[in-house]
């Protein structure tokens, strides 16, 4: 069983500090639903306010339409993976995987055939015997998912469970996390500061900022047309120059930059005199001119397998990223050389500063 979850204008405040302000949204039942921001931007907060560990003080959080004040977490249909896992190191793998049926009263045989299960859900079935300190960081990680899983959450909560594996496994964890949450149907609603993750494992994405949420959307959506300029900056790398828009037609605008002139999408409507930065993301911007141009100098290249990322300045001291596939490796400038680049209007997109976004 699964159930949706609703924020509606939740407000988290400690004292004179606000931790999250005016939330609402809706998460679909069974979606895969993840918030993406920086440390302090009050994700975190948000999941404690959904598992009971913190009560709004303003708003309302709803779960499969039922309203959850005054409701503690040990009756919420929720069950929550902390970043430590929180794992019994005395125990083994399969009395952690019980522990919350146990405490439930569940027999001992009901008991044993949900863990069973379990195990063979998350692909640990012939581990049950060992202590949890026998196994890798992965197997734990798989460890702490059916331990959640036993008492039957109808939302499972994720708080950045991935953080202290090495790249290698975090990469690998992300395929298992979302084959799991397929597999069983859950609603999980995950946390983390890690685009990639939220980028490759999510339905949806909520970016947040400073106690607000900025965008919510799909991975392509937050990466390809983002709202805000928060949203550009830091979702992914960009080159961002700021500048003043000069003129606007047919849903591009024209910023004036210290780099040039150079025209982008426009999806805000931004009117000629207004402030603006024109984002362009280092693999739409390439060497040999286009569309926009302007002169740089190559400064290094760093090799990194399927892509090489060049590091440029231009005339002015400002520094720019361009990425180049595997393709185009053997055309890459040497340090030093001087050369245009150029990338196309409908690859830049023109937004507000970041600071005066509404």
């Amino acid at each position: 069983m699964t159930a949706d979850v609703e924020l509606d204008r939740v407000s988290v405040r400690f004292g004179g500090f606000t931790a999250v302000e005016g939330v609402s949204l809706k998460i679909e039942q069974g979606e895969f639903f993840s918030f993406l921001g920086p440390s302090g931007c009050g994700k975190t907060t948000i999941l404690r306010t959904i598992s009971g560990f913190v009560e709004p003080s303003q708003g309302a959080v709803r779960i499969g339409g039922r309203d959850m004040r005054g409701i503690g977490p040990n009756r919420r249909p929720t069950a929550l993976i902390f970043q430590s896992l929180a794992l019994f190191p005395m125990m083994s793998v399969a009395d952690n995987v019980g522990y919350g049926l146990r405490v439930r009263g569940v027999g001992r045989r009901a008991r044993r055939a949900t863990v069973e299960r379990l195990l063979a859900l998350v692909a640990l079935s012939d581990q049950g015997g060992k202590r949890v300190d026998d196994l890798s960081g992965g197997q734990r990680q798989r460890v702490a998912i059916a331990r959640a899983l036993a008492v039957e959450p109808q939302v499972l909560l994720l708080d950045e469970p991935l953080s202290a594996l090495d790249l290698k496994l975090r990469q690998h964890m992300r395929t298992e996390l979302r084959a799991i949450q397929r597999r069983v149907g859950l609603t999980f609603i995950y946390i983390t500061h890690d685009q990639g993750e939220a980028l490759t494992m999510s339905d949806r994405i909520a970016v947040m900022n400073r106690g607000r949420i900025e965008q919510v959307g799909d991975a392509r959506s937050i990466y390809e047309a983002p709202q805000t300029g928060f949203v550009a900056g830091f979702v992914g790398e960009t080159n961002a120059l700021p500048g003043r828009v000069v003129a606007v037609a047919d849903g591009e605008a024209e910023v004036a930059t210290a780099l040039g002139r150079f025209r982008g999408r426009n999806p805000r409507r931004l009117m000629a005199g207004v402030a603006a930065v024109l984002f362009v993301r280092p693999e739409f911007l390439h060497p040999g001119g286009g569309e926009n141009e302007c002169a740089a100098e190559a400064v290094d290249l760093a090799y990194e397998g399927s892509v090489t990322h060049l590091a440029l300045r231009a005339a002015d001291g400002t520094r720019l990223t361009a990425q180049l596939a595997a393709a185009a490796r053997s055309a890459a400038p040497a340090p030093g050389a001087r050369l245009r680049l150029g990338f196309a209007a409908r690859d830049a997109i023109v937004l507000p500063p970041a600071a005066t976004d509404a």
